[in-house]
């Protein structure tokens, strides 16, 4: 018997039962819906987090520290600990890393007008600086040979009036400053301090107020004061310019933040709070930390906490799938129940065909078929369904954006779990047909043309 006749017998033995064969299928509909739907939520969580991670930086990056020294001590230390550019150099050596940018900060003060702030500011790598996104009208060709700022878009708020020391959060207006004017910088902060509050330096003697640097604006990161990024927060400019102007500016005296000797003497060297490491691939991420540990150093990378995360996303996923999957197995004892009851319905039939000869692998085949459309059409109909409910709670409700604060569908069916839950749908149809379709193939044919 051909297949286009079986097919054609179990469509029309379903069409004869069509009240027991919608309900059948009905099952398997709200079995695929279930499954599809807490699935696709666990894939939506999982890609929520890993986009709030992605807004926060570069995921392949991994922050290095030096066990031997941290920012501010200004005091002595293992030398060999230190974080130099003979350490950048040995640290782009180490396989899948492709480079590394150190970071050195230090802090000032920047004024403008009567509105000024105490920051922090970043040296970093010319290649570091190429991957903060940039607002409108601003590029990196404006950084040039001579020392620029970028700055994060949520700096501003910090700004505060020199004259009635208030500013944004006692306000709740913007500070006017603009970053397209150049801004006055002072980087020797206790001078500073020291000057505008009369107090005497360590010998004695009065303090003079220090030089302040009129520095340009190479770009602002993009987005509004209150998108957040890695780069919101900091201001950023070319780790050589900055060591060219801070040896400039404090000449042979200590710079500070920088660790000294014994004899309380700066190295003749550049000390790094922080080396920037950038890995070639995410899966590697992890493998290059370990390396960088064994070598007793600190580093720190999202992939950890994100592995963290997607191990208790993925139980979840299961833990939704398996409760979607319950629903499914229901739906397939009802296809079983439903073929048997057709056997029983059927048994002359069944008589019939065998007294003609057919072979008996038709008749397992005719009744599989069944069962596997079955599936099939609760499958095509519970995946319609799920797209239908997934788009209610994208829209409608915006449960991405409320549960992670990340804007982004809750709710994702990738092609694959499209096209794995029709196949699903179909293969448990079938399995729950089986059993039923060997009942079939070994009636006895005499018996069963006898059977009333």
């Amino acid at each position: 018997m051909r297949f286009s006749d079986l097919l054609a017998m179990s469509v029309n033995n379903l069409k004869r039962r069509k009240l027991r064969t919608f309900l059948t299928v009905l099952g398997v509909i709200i079995g695929t819906t279930s499954v599809v739907i807490m699935v696709s939520l666990g894939i939506g969580l999982n890609d929520l987090m890993l986009e709030q991670y992605a807004s926060y930086g570069d995921m392949t990056a991994i922050t290095v520290y030096s066990n031997g020294y941290y920012f501010g001590d200004g005091g002595s230390t293992d030398e060999d600990l230190l974080l130099t550019d003979d350490i950048v150099k040995q640290f782009e050596k180490i396989e899948h890393v492709t480079g590394a940018s150190p970071v050195l900060t230090t802090n000032v003060i920047l004024k403008q007008g009567v509105y000024e702030t105490d920051i922090q500011i970043s040296g970093v790598s010319r290649t570091y600086l190429e991957n903060i996104p940039l607002a409108e009208g601003y590029s990196m060709d404006n950084m040039g040979d001579t020392m620029k700022f970028i700055y994060g878009n949520g700096i501003i708020r910090w700004f505060r009036n020199s004259k009635t020391n208030k500013g944004y959060w006692e306000t709740n207006e913007m500070p006017d400053v603009d970053y397209r004017n150049p801004m006055f910088v002072i980087f020797d902060t206790n001078a500073y301090y020291q000057s505008k509050n009369n107090l005497p330096d360590e010998n004695g003697e009065s303090v003079k107020a220090p030089k302040k640097y009129m520095i340009e604006t190479a770009g602002v990161v993009e987005g509004g004061v209150d998108d957040y990024n890695n780069y919101s927060y900091g201001v950023y400019t070319d780790v050589e310019l900055l060591k060219e102007e801070l040896k400039r500016i404090y000449k042979k005296k200590p710079i500070p933040g920088q660790p000294t000797n014994s004899k309380k003497k700066p190295y003749p060297y550049f000390v790094y709070d922080q080396i920037m490491v950038f890995v070639d691939d995410m899966d590697n991420v992890l493998g290059v930390q370990k390396i960088l540990t064994d070598q007793g150093y600190q580093a720190n990378s999202q992939m950890q906490w994100i592995e963290q995360a997607q191990q208790t996303y993925g139980i979840v996923q299961m833990v939704l799938g398996g409760i979607g999957a319950v629903s499914l197995f229901v739906a397939a004892i009802g296809i079983a129940n439903t073929m048997m009851m057709s056997i029983y319905e059927r048994t002359k039939e069944i008589g019939v065909i065998k007294v003609l000869g057919c072979d008996l692998r038709n008749i397992r085949n005719m009744f599989l078929l069944e069962s596997g459309f079955i599936g099939f059409m609760g499958g095509v109909i519970g995946l319609a369904l799920s797209y239908g409910i997934g788009y209610v709670l994208n829209h409608f409700l915006s449960l991405g954006q409320m549960m992670m604060g990340v804007s982004g569908n809750i709710s994702r069916i990738p092609f694959w779990l499209a096209a794995f839950s029709i196949i699903f749908a179909v293969f448990v149809g079938m399995a729950a047909g089986f059993f039923p379709s060997l009942r079939a193939m070994h009636l006895s044919p005499l018996a069963a043309i006898r059977n009333e």
